[in-house]
């Protein structure tokens, strides 16, 4: 049985994340900032040990992560993936500095495995599917400090030999999602034969369901002969347009009323092209995303139904 950290566990992949390797038997320890928000973890809380440390305090994060000695460690914290989120000096300070700290403090501690989190917004936007080597051009200071978390981790891995992947996540959608988000706001209305307001139609987006998302991680943390500091895009290789994905929301939740596009002013990140090259993580981890958007999305609607007081 592995002894586990999970970072950013009371975030959506995080929280998902952490009942995957609940469920796989491992010990499970979350480090959760001070006045975190326990929503997605109260119904686990019995089964993990909580830790509650600031990654910005060096001293007191490497005493916890010492006092843990963790085999495998999942980094997931981050601040600025919500338009919300826009405080520069909190998103420089949790994706960049917070990232140096735990890094520093798990090396000093030793580790098997050390997976970063990145994001597809490093490579900025892009008229096709960009691959892990390609120019990154961040679209926004979260991207930046990702795509610097990303590259500090990649050269620490290959400095000093240590096995401490990146995953550049796609948009992932799934139980515990932010209720703001795209698809549990289409359930939520769609459920009552309704339609939220909506952007251009052909905003597109790469969807991966998180239990696909938690398969990635896992395997990151375990498959041998990987690069040193390796870098893999976890997406499903198929861009899905809005409209692609009201039409399949219609057909799963069976809306007789037509949605009205447009009805919402696009965001700074919109775009047509949206997708990942997702060739290297299928030929060297192995990884197959095991659900569609419409099979993905008939397990969040069940899951909404069946969790009304979490959503």
């Amino acid at each position: 049985m592995k002894r586990v950290i999970v970072t950013g566990a009371t975030g959506f992949v995080g929280a998902n994340l952490a009942r995957h390797l609940l469920q796989a038997g491992y010990e499970v320890h979350l480090l959760v900032r001070p006045a975190y928000q326990s929503w997605r973890i109260e119904s686990i809380q019995g089964d993990v040990h909580l830790h509650e440390v600031a990654l910005t305090d060096a001293p007191v994060l490497s005493s916890t992560v010492s006092k843990i000695q963790p085999e495998w460690i999942f980094h997931l914290a981050a601040h600025g993936a919500y338009s919300w989120q826009n405080d520069l000096e909190q998103i420089v300070q949790t994706n960049f500095i917070g990232t140096l700290n735990f890094v520093e403090a798990c090396l000093q501690s030793g580790f098997e495995a050390f997976v970063n989190t990145g994001s597809s917004s490093e490579y900025g936007f892009k008229d096709h599917a960009p691959a892990e080597n390609e120019y990154l051009e961040p679209n926004s200071y979260y991207a930046v400090t990702k795509a610097s978390a990303t590259l500090f981790c990649r050269y620490t891995a290959q400095a000093r030999g240590v096995h401490l992947p990146t995953l550049r996540l796609y948009s992932v959608y799934g139980p515990y999602e932010d209720p703001g988000r795209l698809m549990p706001t289409l359930i939520r209305h769609g459920l009552q034969g309704t339609w939220p307001p909506l952007v251009n139609p052909e905003t597109a987006r790469d969807y991966v369901y998180v239990d696909d998302v938690c398969a990635a991680y896992v395997l990151a943390a375990t498959r041998p002969n990987q690069e040193l500091g390796a870098v893999y895009n976890v997406g499903t290789g198929l861009q899905t347009p809005l409209h692609e994905v009201v039409s399949v929301a219609q057909r799963v939740l069976d809306i007789a009323a037509q949605p009205q596009w447009n009805s919402m002013p696009g965001r700074q990140w919109d775009t047509g092209v949206w997708v990942a090259d997702n060739r290297k993580i299928v030929q060297e981890l192995g990884w197959q995303p095991q659900y569609n958007l419409e099979t993905g999305l008939r397990r969040m609607v069940q899951w909404m139904q069946d969790n009304t007081d979490a959503v």
